[in-house]
């Protein structure tokens, strides 16, 4: 599906809709076959959801924006009542704790997953009456949009709780691209999303110039033959790389290591999806947080790229210059642009400015029509489940 969901037809959206609905029920069901579909057998843990929540959770969002009207995400801003007795007290994530999520009594995975089909079915009847224009299509999109990054999720957590991938999904990256530099100019950016067609996340607008000094950055991501030099070199152990805050981390954590490396002998290996394996070379490295990458920056005398340069860059389209297999640390706080305003989905962004760090790019288990320069990622410092890596710039 070689095409955008902010501005996808009518006729697409219906095929990204079902596409994405069959890839989220194909990722629940190797957390079936784990064993971990019920949620009391799932490790209760800050950076994961039991996937039978989930789910749930997805056709819930899905129901709510399309089929019962919602205006807002405000508990009393949806028309009627979920297809489910309990639905809203089950799946509201602004509701419902996320320490709650594994004692609340949810239905079967067999009930759940007919409410994903029968929910579906009755987005899809009523998209085939709807309009072309944005507004109309704007809960479509954005239904299709919270599904896609729900089920890039599902990667995170299948990782972290060592569950395999689906056959035909592979997590291999491409083939390593050439390491070097770029020297982009500078010049006034356009940052941000402006007033035109298609879905504009809430944190993307209003777009504003923001001028950029000339500037060096990698062409691709530091690579975990580059990070195992820092951690050769003691790294982890020399506190001058770190930040007061990484060093905080680094002591609550103990790592000196990425958290999926493994010592074998004088090499390392990785477990990837469960499954040790050689650490590839010239692969990015992930799982990183932001306060080892800043300590690889340090030690490296180099630095994060900012937002502003990361979007610059990725713009400019210099052949050099690779981007989407890992998520990136930039630099700079997640932090509202001029005009913000909150959207119907109202906790997408506004209560994570200032906490969380603002993250560009895409990873390999990002869905192709969810890929821009544009888009605003953002996570807390310290998280490294996620699919992420770094690219650094010269001082």
């Amino acid at each position: 599906m070689n095409f955008s969901f902010r501005t996808a037809t009518p006729a697409e959206l219906a095929g990204a809709l079902e596409d994405a609905r069959d890839y989220t029920l194909a990722l629940f069901d190797r957390f079936d076959d784990a064993g971990l579909a019920d949620p009391v057998r799932v490790p209760p843990l800050a950076v994961v959801n039991p996937p039978l929540w989930e789910l749930g959770h997805l056709a819930w969002f899905a129901e709510w924006y399309i089929l019962r009207r919602a205006t807002s995400s405000a508990p009393d801003a949806a028309e009627g009542h979920s297809l489910l007795t309990k639905g809203d007290d089950w799946f509201d994530s602004n509701t419902v704790p996320h320490d709650a999520r594994w004692k609340l009594g949810l239905p079967s995975a067999g009930q759940i997953k007919t409410y994903c089909h029968e929910v579906l079915d009755r987005v899809l009847d009523r998209l085939s009456q709807a309009g072309d224009d944005d507004d109309a299509l704007y809960p479509y999109r954005l239904a299709l949009a919270h599904e896609d990054m729900h089920g890039e999720a599902f990667f995170y957590t299948m990782q972290t709780l060592g569950v395999p991938l689906p056959q035909g999904i592979d997590a291999r990256l491409p083939r390593p691209w050439a390491e070097g530099e770029v020297r982009f100019p500078g010049g006034t950016l356009q940052m941000g999303s402006g007033a035109g067609r298609g879905f504009v996340f809430d944190n993307e607008r209003q777009a504003h110039p923001v001028y950029v000094p000339s500037f060096v950055m990698d062409s691709t991501l530091v690579t975990n033959e580059q990070f195992a030099e820092f951690i050769a070199d003691g790294g982890y152990d020399r506190a001058q790389f770190w930040s007061r805050a990484g060093r905080e981390w680094l002591m609550r954590q103990e790592h000196s290591a990425p958290r999926d490396w493994e010592r074998d002998g004088r090499h390392w290996r990785c477990v990837r999806f469960g499954q040790p394996a050689a650490l590839p070379p010239h692969d990015p490295v992930r799982h990183v947080s932001l306060y080892e990458a800043q300590a690889y920056c340090m030690w490296a005398d180099r630095r994060l790229p900012t937002e502003a340069e990361w979007e610059y860059a990725a713009m400019a389209g210099h052949p050099a210059w690779h981007w989407g297999d890992l998520w990136e640390w930039t630099c700079s706080p997640f932090e509202p642009y001029p005009g913000f305003i909150a959207d119907a989905y109202r906790e997408y962004s506004a209560p994570w400015f200032h906490s969380h760090q603002a993250v560009r790019g895409a990873s390999f288990a990002t869905r192709g029509r969810m890929r821009s320069p544009k888009y605003r990622n953002f996570y807390l410092p310290e998280r490294n489940d996620i699919l992420i890596g770094f690219r650094t710039c010269a001082l």
